[in-house]
């Protein structure tokens, strides 16, 4: 099955385009005031319209109110929305409702503990993603570009549907792919030239480095 790759942060129309052409299958805006990654819901409706149809559009928010949803879905037309705070399942059912979106719920990881709180969502969620715990001093709960041990994902039920995000890079991504076995991966700091700022060329080396490791292996000599 083809991995799903998502690229998130982004910012300009030169980026979302390359993330397509290189074969993204979702893209993502975050709408977390803290972040580097920050965007305006209008301004991202119109980079989205760019590619509307032929790949995910992602709306990240961090603990939203429904105003908040409001002028993101109205302005940007999400496909999925990922929740990436402290959502109860019981907002998450509710947020499901009123908007009739697919959404993505986010977790952050340090502990097998950590990935025990996904239970309550299972049948809620209609995906999970998984992070690192932001290092100590963050105000951000995600893009801090570092990594959490992907041995605790032998955990899962083989049933839950995910991305593996958090520090992921062209170094290490082909570890990360072969240890998971990831049904999506997430990509933000790692094709960054700067906090918040997309590299096109990062990009591109990202999307090397997963065609390779997701290609058949060869037999030796051959």
């Amino acid at each position: 099955m083809k991995t799903d790759i998502k690229i998130c942060g982004l910012k300009t129309a030169e980026a979302i385009d390359r993330a397509l052409t290189r074969g993204a299958t979702h893209i993502g805006f975050i709408f977390f005031e803290k972040s580097p990654r920050y965007i305006e819901p209008d301004v991202a409706g119109t980079l989205a319209d760019r590619v509307r149809g032929k790949v995910k559009i992602v709306a990240v928010v961090v603990d939203p109110t429904n105003d908040d949803l409001d002028e993101i879905v109205t302005l940007l037309r999400p496909d999925i929305l990922q929740l990436h705070g402290d959502e109860s399942p019981e907002r998450v059912l509710t947020i499901k409702a009123v908007y009739g979106l697919p959404v993505m719920k986010a977790f952050s990881v340090r502990s097998a503990d950590d990935l025990k709180r996904v239970e309550a969502y299972v049948g809620i969620a209609d995906r999970f993603l998984f992070d690192a715990k932001p290092p100590k001093g963050s105000d951000l709960p995600g893009g801090n570009g570092v990594s959490f041990d992907w041995s605790l994902l032998t955990w899962l039920d083989g049933n839950v549907d995910y991305m593996l995000s958090g520090g992921l890079n062209k170094g290490n991504i082909a570890e990360a792919i072969s240890l998971t076995k990831a049904p999506g991966i997430d990509v933000s700091s790692g094709v960054e030239s700067a906090p918040g700022v997309k590299s096109i060329a990062m990009i591109d080396e990202f999307f090397d480095a997963v065609e390779l490791a997701c290609q058949p292996e060869t037999a030796s000599g051959s």
